[in-house]
């Protein structure tokens, strides 16, 4: 093992064996200011407040976890993860047992229902996986803990707040990834509140218990954020003569780039917007993308996430032709 990165693995150790912490709200100028909001704009109780706080931990795991996210292995490494032949058979067997609630999404929402098992598939491998961390803990501990993007996660802890109230449950117990994304499709705090649908009918919107209100939650998001059913997601590029060797002697730095986009103000379903320049195992792989794909990461925004998800979404499709021929 290379030195810098043995010491790595033995700082990710360190943080990993440090205790979790109690939380005191009034150490945190953060969540004081947050008790101030939720009291004065919201109506909520300060003792409630206090008293779910006091049940909160700053778990350093999880700031370990941010700091190497999947997203960033090579391309080739994560496509082993997530595009798989067991996967897809998972998600054949996901689609055949819910495939009335996967019809009627897709006619309701106009999305394409492979896209919608792929997502909950890489999520959360269909609902077998939705998360270890308690979703109030991972959201403190990344507000108070993690200053390059504590901004963002304050707001999804109020969001969190808010969605508890509304959704009638106590905000401690939950249960998410150890970046607060909760359910079935594994949707943060703002995306539950803004996109998520009683698909079942039973006048909840219950996306860690109802697999029919994930599969519409889903299929909302993709429809409100501008999918286009039936329309390109990528494709594969073939570059000859000039432009191979061309790509060849910068290689390095093609695959640091990623999406280099197209600039026009608009693109039409069919038409490209841009090109993926991604680490394939023997060298660049490359990628015409197209606006689905970018409808795919506004839900993660990885440039991997979204084109395992299509990959994922075309093995899921090919199966179930062959199986319903």
């Amino acid at each position: 093992m290379q030195p810098l990165r043995f010491t790595a693995v033995l700082l990710a150790l360190a943080v990993l064996a440090l205790p979790a912490a109690a939380v005191e709200v009034e150490q945190y100028p953060a969540l004081r200011a947050l008790r101030d909001r939720l009291v004065s704009r919201h109506g909520f109780s300060a003792g409630e407040f206090d008293g779910w706080f006091g049940q909160a931990r700053i778990l350093p795991e999880i700031v370990a976890l941010m700091e190497r996210p999947k997203e960033e292995l090579p391309w080739h490494e994560y496509q082993k993860l997530f595009v798989t032949e067991e996967r897809a058979r998972q998600g054949a067997k996901f689609w055949r047992a819910h495939a009335a609630s996967l019809a009627r999404a897709a006619e309701v929402f106009q999305v394409d229902p492979e896209v919608i098992v792929a997502i909950i598939g890489v999520e959360t491998r269909y609902g077998r996986n939705n998360g270890r961390f308690p979703v109030l803990d991972a959201l403190t501990t990344l507000t108070l803990e993690y200053p390059k993007r504590a901004e963002f996660f304050g707001r999804e802890l109020e969001h969190y707040l808010l969605l508890a109230r509304e959704l009638g449950v106590s905000p401690v117990g939950t249960r998410g990834s150890y970046a607060g994304a909760m359910g079935v499709p594994q949707f943060i705090p703002s995306s539950y509140r803004k996109y998520a649908v009683d698909f079942d009918g039973d006048a909840r919107r219950d996306l860690i218990n109802s697999t029919e209100d994930a599969i519409g939650s889903v299929a909302n998001y993709l429809r409100e954020h501008g999918w286009k059913m039936r329309a390109p997601v990528a494709s594969d590029v073939t570059l000859e003569g000039r432009w191979q060797s061309w790509l060849e002697g910068r290689a390095a730095h093609a695959t640091r780039s990623g999406l280099i986009p197209i600039e026009k103000e608009e693109e039409e379903p069919g038409q490209p917007t841009g090109l993926l320049v991604l680490e394939g195992e023997n060298g660049p792989a490359l990628r015409l993308v197209y606006a689905n794909f970018m409808v795919i990461m506004r839900y993660n925004r990885s440039r991997h996430y979204a084109l395992a998800v299509h990959e994922l979404s075309q093995k899921l499709r090919r199966l179930r032709e062959e199986n319903n021929p």
